[in-house]
C-alpha cells in the first residue's frame, strides 16, 4: 500500500457534521490504525487526552463520548461507547500510536498537515507560497459549500445546480460553472474551484458566505427567491472588484496545477505548511 492509498483510508473514514467541521469515529479509526482491541486502544485515546490537557485545550471540544447500538446478533442489539474526534485529537492520537506501524507514521504526518491547514492565522497565510494558499482556501471552500447548501435546500432550494451557478452567473458575468469550466479548459467534471488561484477562491469564499448569511437574515423560504439572492450577491461582490479596481473573477489566470494534482504532492512528498 503506498503513501496515497494510505492517506485515503484517513479520508474514507472522515465525517462532516451539520456545521461542516470534519470528525472521526475512534472506534473506525482504531480499525485504520491496525489496533485490535479497544481497551488497548483507549489507553492511547486517555494519552492524547493528557496531552490535550496538558496544552490547555478543552478535552470535550475534541474528544466527546458518544454511545453507539450495534447488532450482537439473533436481532438484538448493545450499546457500546465511543469517541466523536477532532481533528487535533486524531493528531494527537495519532502522536501517541505505536510509530513502528506504517500507518500510524504516515498518518502523523497525514493529521499534521491537515490540522496545520485548519488552524493557520491570516498573518501565517501571508508567508504561504501561492500553492499552499490555494490548499488553505480551497479547504474554506469546501466547508463553506457544505454550510450553503444546507441552508440553501431550508430556504427551499430544491435544484441546487441552478442555485450555485445563479451565484457563478453574478459573479463571472453571466458564466455558469460549465461555462467557466470551459474557459479554463478542464477535463469533463472537472472541478472549477480546484482550478482556481488563491485571489479567485478568496472571491468565491466571500460569495458563498455572504449569500449563505443574507438567506439566514432574510429568512428567504422559496427557490426563486433563493437564487435571485445568490445572484445578487455574486453580483455585487463582482462590482466592489470593479471599483477597487481589482481584476474580473474571469481574468485571472488559471493555475498550470489542479488541487488534486498539489494534494497527490503533497502525499508523495508528505511537505508541512511551515
Amino acid at each position: 500500500m503506498n503513501n496515497l492509498e494510505i492517506n485515503n483510508k484517513f479520508e474514507n473514514i472522515k465525517h462532516i457534521d451539520e456545521f461542516g467541521n470534519d470528525f472521526w469515529y475512534a472506534r473506525e479509526l482504531m480499525v485504520t490504525l491496525e489496533y485490535k482491541k479497544w481497551d488497548k486502544f483507549c489507553n492511547v485515546i486517555n494519552q492524547a487526552i493528557t496531552a490535550c490537557e496538558t496544552s490547555k485545550n478543552n478535552v470535550s471540544d475534541h474528544f466527546l463520548q458518544v454511545g453507539k447500538m450495534v447488532d450482537i446478533g439473533s436481532k438484538t442489539t448493545r450499546e457500546i461507547s465511543d469517541y466523536k474526534l477532532s481533528r487535533y485529537a486524531c493528531y494527537l492520537i495519532v502522536q501517541n500510536s505505536d510509530s513502528r506501524k506504517k500507518v500510524v507514521a504516515l498518518g502523523q504526518t497525514y493529521f499534521a498537515i491537515k490540522t496545520r491547514i485548519q488552524e493557520l492565522t491570516e498573518q501565517e497565510y501571508e508567508t504561504l507560497s501561492e500553492e499552499k494558499k490555494r490548499l488553505y482556501r480551497r479547504n474554506q471552500t469546501k466547508k463553506g459549500n457544505l454550510a450553503l447548501n444546507r441552508t440553501a435546500v431550508k430556504s427551499g432550494v430544491k435544484n441546487l445546480a441552478e442555485f450555485h451557478n445563479a451565484g457563478y452567473k453574478g459573479l463571472y458575468n453571466g458564466e455558469t460553472a460549465n461555462d467557466i469550466a470551459k474557459r479554463k479548459e478542464l477535463r469533463y467534471r472537472e472541478d472549477i474551484l480546484d482550478n482556481m488561484g488563491s485571489e479567485e477562491l478568496i472571491a468565491n469564499l466571500f460569495r458563498i458566505s455572504q449569500t449563505e448569511a443574507k438567506l439566514k437574515r432574510d429568512n428567504i423560504d422559496n427557490e426563486y427567491t433563493a437564487n435571485s439572492v445568490h445572484y445578487e450577491v455574486g453580483n455585487k461582490i463582482r462590482n466592489t472588484i470593479k471599483e477597487l479596481g481589482g481584476t474580473m473573477p474571469e481574468d485571472l489566470p488559471t493555475p498550470e496545477k489542479s488541487l488534486k494534482e498539489l494534494e497527490k504532492q503533497v502525499n508523495k512528498e508528505n511537505f508541512s505548511l511551515t
